[in-house]
């Protein structure tokens, strides 16, 4: 995986453990998640701030877009957990 991965906070890794919630749900990758659904659920902001400072997202006030990077990084992640539950 390339360096911008490398060293995520946990905060910054929320984010892609949400990407990766809506990966395994939908059954298809993902490219952009919700920032704040108006219905108590809201990405930290740190995270945010951390995974637009590496360039891995854009963040309006209500989405974040994830590059490239940051969707095989999502499918790295799901690909992962597959393999810890022996799937």
């Amino acid at each position: 995986m390339a360096d911008g991965t490398q060293g995520l906070s946990d905060k910054a890794l929320s984010i892609f453990a949400f990407a990766a919630y809506h990966r395994l749900l939908s059954g298809e990758r993902v490219a952009s998640v919700i920032r704040k659904d108006g219905a108590g659920h809201e990405a930290d902001p740190d995270g945010v701030a951390e995974l637009e400072g590496r360039g891995l997202v854009t963040a309006s006030e209500t989405s974040i877009d994830l590059t490239e990077e940051a969707q095989r990084f999502t499918e790295t992640l799901v690909e992962a957990m597959r393999r810890a539950a022996g799937a």
